[in-house]
């Protein structure tokens, strides 16, 4: 596999995560549920999923 589509590879996946992700929120949005979320502090949040769209 060339450097060159080793990184379409990697761009196609990316990509896929991202809708994947926008999905989950916004289903989670629709049912007004939390996104849990740790951040630097090393400290659980839940933040309603519409916060994130």
């Amino acid at each position: 596999m060339s450097s060159v589509e080793h990184n379409q590879m990697v761009e196609k996946i990316v990509h896929g995560l991202e809708i994947a992700e926008r999905e989950m929120l916004e289903e989670k949005a629709r049912n007004n549920e939390d996104v849990i979320v740790c951040g630097d502090d090393n400290v659980i949040r839940h933040i309603p999923a519409k916060h994130f769209l």
